[in-house]
């Protein structure tokens, strides 16, 4: 969130060099600075998050809910069984495998090959935990995983979120997610590592 007092600094900081530009080098300086200060502008935009906390449904009942996240498929047999441990109540498992996708295709608005490979994420992941006894159900979800956790969560009451990835000291794609989860939402969240 920008704070008012800000936002006049910031037209300053983009004015002062473009006029700053026009007036000692003439128009190819400012325009050059201009384009600068847009894509500074831009890339600072993409880049912020959203503050707020993330609202999870109102259960109906009292069962125990858990939402797991499939950052990578769950193959292994220790992996299912981490789940099953938090699953063991009898609960509902709701398995959610965001589909990434990469800058172009998404900014191309081309999803097909980011959707199938949540898919095969999600089928490889469902058919461990069935082995491994665990009744769970599936969704893919957006690109960004903790827009898809959002989004599952305004109809899934979870009470635990599990995030499922592959070990990366502390930087990874599941330590971000899970570092963003505990920072917005009131649920105990762990990382499970593949």
């Amino acid at each position: 969130m920008i704070r008012a007092w800000l936002l006049p600094l910031i037209v300053l900081a983009i004015a002062v060099p473009i006029a700053a530009g026009f007036l000692v080098a003439g128009p190819g300086l400012g325009t050059a600075l201009g384009a600068l200060a847009v894509a500074v502008l831009l890339v600072a935009v993409a880049r912020m998050r959203p503050e707020h906390r993330i609202e999870v449904a109102a259960a109906a009942d009292h069962r125990f809910r858990l939402l797991v996240i499939a950052l990578v498929a769950i193959e292994e047999p220790a992996v299912a069984a981490a789940v099953a441990q938090s699953a063991a109540t009898g609960g509902e498992v709701l398995v959610l495998a965001p589909a990434f996708n990469t800058g172009l295709a998404h900014w191309a608005d081309d999803l097909g090959g980011a959707r199938e490979a949540a898919q095969r994420r999600l089928v490889l992941s469902l058919g461990t935990l069935a082995a491994a006894g665990i009744e769970a159900r599936g969704s893919v979800g957006d690109s960004d995983p903790v827009q898809a956790i959002e989004d599952a969560l305004r109809e899934f009451a979870a009470d635990e979120a599990i995030v499922v990835a592959e070990p990366v000291e502390g930087r990874g794609a599941g330590a971000r997610t899970l570092a963003e989860l505990r920072s917005r939402l009131d649920l105990p969240s762990r990382l499970v590592e593949v």
